[in-house]
């Protein structure tokens, strides 16, 4: 990769007013691979400017035009597909086989749930005699994290333009590389002018610009709860709609009548797939007390069988996504131990063998309690905390025990019994035996784990307003 320090505002590549330099650092090597200007708020007010000027021509074009233009985005695309693998693998540390299986795909799926979605939404419809209209909010600041780039852009982005939105974004300056390439996307698919803009920059200054800014009618966040927070307070003053979606601490419940080597598996594959940066991760196995020492056999099987590289796609992890990230997960490490979790696989420091990049070993703990750090915190890595129960209703009780509520993972060979049991969780979603998120379905969490919902149609709502014509 080369350097990228120009911002894309009104159709074109600009010279940012902001004069900071940040190094993009392959997370698998410890190289710099790019360096990236960050932006500062005048660099904030030019884009947002340009949107403004956008917005009101692209919220009156059609919706025929509207599809047209997502199936010339959906193109360009797929003409891109290898730039993207590419530049996910050396900005986050992806192996290759994962940024071309599921992150790349991950972008493409949410471009085209949305022109499925545009082509069958109803923009207006009647109460009485009341006609209620939705129409698109306005500009709208998308802030996105980097343990998905793709995934996180796209699934705000796709519904935002499919509603006739115009946009800001700011992807993280850890991770910026494939998100330049999604501008030069949508430009070479003919977005109009000011209606996609793009500036670098960090959370403290050019984050916070977007959010607090007069000009910005939504905020879309994505990262963790502690900046979310800090979002939420900077977009307060303008009362402006604030989407948020923060941190995890999921609970995956085995039930008793659970076939245990394949739920085992594929709980423990969930959970350090991506590395373990997955805010909707499994990262809490919940397991009958008698079946514990069964469930650690399985894990350290599975285990067993973990790489590093692409030799093994199915099995391969990549490093964490940057030094602070690594150094995070570390320290969580250190204090599961000191606080009592029985280390029974892992622990601190590089897998054997590898003498550089942020690689993190696979960690499990047993005999994890409630109260321990390791059941509480979002770490972010590799790191599975299981946890013994003596009865359905306490496994229900402690995976509700958590501050968090992105997702829950319930199995049984009982259809009707984890349907029951999920019912139970105060999560956004739940993973009923192993089934897959779905795109047109919502995806979002209850408590901390954030407000509203992206993917879908209720993810299209996020960027609309309702307004009633009485009378009509």
């Amino acid at each position: 990769m080369s350097d990228l320090f120009e911002f894309y505002i009104d159709g074109a590549w600009v010279k940012p007013h902001g004069t900071a330099i940040e190094p993009v650092v392959n997370p698998s090597t410890e190289q710099v691979v790019a360096r990236i200007t960050l932006g500062d708020s005048h660099d904030v007010d030019r884009a947002v400017g340009a949107a403004r000027q956008a917005f009101a021509g692209f919220a009156a074009s059609s919706l025929e035009a509207r599809v047209d233009l997502l199936q010339r985005i959906i193109q360009a695309y797929k003409l891109h597909s290898e730039a993207l693998v590419e530049a996910v693998h050396l900005e986050m540390g992806a192996p290759l086989s994962l940024a071309r299986s599921a992150h790349v795909p991950a972008g493409l799926g949410h471009l085209v749930q949305a022109l499925e979605v545009l082509r069958d939404y109803r923009f207006e419809r009647r109460v009485g005699q009341t006609l209620v209209v939705r129409e698109p909010i306005g500009v709208c600041a998308l802030i996105t994290p980097w343990n998905w780039p793709l995934n996180q852009l796209t699934c705000k982005l796709a519904p935002a333009l499919a509603v006739g939105c115009t946009v800001v974004l700011k992807p993280s300056e850890c991770a910026p590389l494939s998100a330049h390439i999604v501008a030069q996307i949508l430009h070479e698919a003919g977005v109009p002018k000011g209606v996609f803009n793009l500036v670098n920059g960090n959370g403290p200054v050019v984050g916070a610009a977007l959010a607090s800014h007069a000009e910005v009618d939504m905020v879309s966040f994505t990262g963790s709860t502690r900046a979310g927070i800090a979002v939420a307070k900077a977009a307060a003053d303008t009362v402006k709609r604030v989407s948020q979606e923060l941190g995890g601490k999921s609970a995956n419940i085995l039930l008793d009548d659970a076939y245990l080597p394949s739920a085992v598996r594929h709980g423990l594959q969930a959970c350090i797939r991506n590395s373990g940066q997955s805010c909707n991760a499994p990262t809490r196995l919940l397991v009958p007390r008698a079946q514990q020492q069964a469930v650690i056999d399985i894990v350290r099987e599975v285990l067993a069988q973990v790489c590093f590289d692409d030799s093994q796609p199915t099995c391969a992890i990549g490093p964490v996504a940057n030094a602070l990230q690594f150094e995070r997960v570390q320290a969580m490490i250190v204090k599961a131990i000191a606080e009592g979790s029985r280390l029974i696989a892992g622990g601190l420091g590089r897998p054997r063998g590898i003498e550089r990049g942020y690689y993190v070993q696979p960690t499990v703990f047993a005999d994890v309690t409630p109260d321990m750090l390791v059941a509480r915190e979002e770490i972010f890595g590799p790191v599975l905390a299981i946890m013994p129960y003596d009865s359905e209703a306490e496994a229900i009780a402690i995976a509700n025990d958590s501050p968090y509520g992105l997702s829950g993972y319930v199995t049984s060979t009982s259809l009707e019994r984890s349907r029951r049991v999920a019912r139970q969780l105060r999560t956004g979603m739940v993973h009923l035996n192993g089934a897959r998120a779905d795109q047109a379905a919502p995806f979002g969490g209850y408590k901390q784990s954030g407000n509203g919902r992206e993917w879908g149609e209720l993810g299209f709502e996020e960027y609309l307003e309702n307004k009633s014509l009485f009378g009509y």
